[in-house]
């Protein structure tokens, strides 16, 4: 008999958003203007239809990150000292705690993580470093991209043969390492602009498994230096840093900036991040053609808010007390 696979919520949402068709779709010439972009060519589709093949699946998520109430505790740790995670804050904007309860969240980011890392690691005939580092990127502002890099970090982290770098890439507005608590200072644009180590602008967090390295001094010609050689040198020492290293780029709206379109050149996969009720098949049309630099794109459904299968994440609080 058949086994029954219920379908994702990234398979409902390209039925709702006609994914198939935005694929198929020719790609935008060019990206707006001033801002980071996106990356990403994806796979050609079934004439029907049919859901984009992502390799992701979607969290629903319904909040979008702000950091303004956790400046105050920011910190900066000294060289080789441990930046702690401010859990308290994490709680209070929704995000996954680490160590805290299990609940629907924390699962719905388990499986994306999941699938994440069974992608990276049946590609690795390809013997591409590129792999490993990941955009994470949306559309437009208030889509929940911030949001979804930071908690899949903090999944990404909880796994025992993973590390994991969270690169705070919206250069325009950075903002992951403020609501996790944590000072910024130099990081990935000074890395690029002066020839120094990446290395030494890397944070450790008392999260085992997670490190966090900032967006850096402020530039006017960060496009520039992201599409630069030097880009490329800086990403190959920081994964081979640590082989079981992953990156992940938080990037700027594709349809805001540039940078993300010329960082889906330098990175393995990139996931857009797709709001409810909120992104336009237009506008993920053009952000899947400025994301043509990387060959391989998955999307995530952000703020369902509506539950539309079976899954109820996080109900399910003890074995053998079923009514």
């Amino acid at each position: 008999m058949a086994k029954h696979i219920p379908q994702s919520l990234l398979e409902r949402a390209a039925e709702l958003y006609d994914f198939g068709a935005a694929i198929r779709a020719p790609a935008p010439a060019a990206a707006p203007e001033p801002q980071p972009a996106p990356v990403a060519e994806p796979a050609p589709v079934a004439e029907a239809p049919a859901p984009a093949p992502a390799a992701v699946p979607p969290a629903p998520v319904d909040r979008v990150a702000r950091a303004d109430h956790v400046a105050a505790g920011r910190q900066r740790p000294s060289a080789n000292a441990v930046a702690e995670i401010d859990c308290a804050a994490l709680a209070e904007t929704g995000f996954i705690v680490p160590g805290g309860p299990v609940t629907g969240l924390a699962e719905e980011f388990r499986l994306i993580k999941h699938q994440l890392l069974a992608d990276i690691e049946g590609r690795r005939d390809v013997a591409d470093d590129r792999l490993r580092s990941v955009l994470i990127c949306s559309a437009q502002p208030r889509s929940g991209k911030t949001f979804c890099a930071i908690n899949l970090a903090l999944s990404l982290a909880g796994e025992k043969d993973v590390e994991v770098l969270l690169v705070d890439g919206d250069f325009i507005k950075p903002d992951a390492l403020a609501i996790l608590g944590i000072e910024s200072g130099p990081g990935f644009v000074d890395a690029l602009a002066d020839g120094g180590d990446p290395e030494s602008c890397v944070i450790r967090t008392d999260l085992p498994g997670l490190s966090v390295l900032p967006a850096g001094r402020k530039a006017n010609n960060v496009p520039e230096l992201l599409a630069s050689d030097r880009t490329r040198e800086v990403l190959a020492k920081l994964v081979a840093g640590d082989r079981r290293r992953i990156i992940l780029f938080d990037s700027p709206p594709a349809l805001m900036a540039s940078h993300a379109t010329v960082l889906a050149g330098h990175v393995g996969q990139a996931l857009v991040v797709v709001r409810a009720d909120q992104t336009t098949e237009a506008d993920l049309r053009e952000t899947l053609g400025l994301l043509k630099g990387c060959d391989h794109v998955s999307l995530i459904l952000n703020g369902a808010g509506v539950a539309v299968t079976g899954r109820k994440f996080g109900a399910y609080d003890g074995y053998g007390h079923e009514a």
